[in-house]
């Protein structure tokens, strides 16, 4: 992936996905589900050839920041995302505290 190249991290509600596109190129996205007061990322993915340049990582972090701005507490069953979320701690709040010890923040 080019230095230069620019990453667009979306939502797609009609999926029920966060998307990640590269240079317009789809690169990755987190499946979610949605209730009332609630986001549970369920799974991410990305696709091999932008492994390892931070597309992951944009969409953990715009998954937890849309879920803060909408007022959300969150549940990460996602492993790749209770990874990142170890290593920004500052996002561990969003889990409801009951939760926490069951994702190992």
């Amino acid at each position: 992936m080019p230095a230069d190249a620019q990453v667009v991290v979306s939502d797609a509600p009609e999926r029920d996905r966060f998307v990640a596109a590269v240079d317009g190129e789809p690169a990755g996205f987190i499946v979610y589900g949605l209730r009332p007061g609630l986001l549970a990322l369920i799974h991410t993915e990305v696709d091999e050839r932008f492994e390892g340049h931070g597309v992951g990582s944009r969409l953990a972090r715009f998954a937890l920041e849309q879920a803060r701005a909408k007022g959300l507490e969150v549940l990460p069953f996602c492993p790749f995302v209770i990874g990142w979320m170890k290593r920004h701690p500052e996002y561990s709040d969003l889990v409801p505290a009951a939760y926490r010890a069951n994702f190992d923040l």
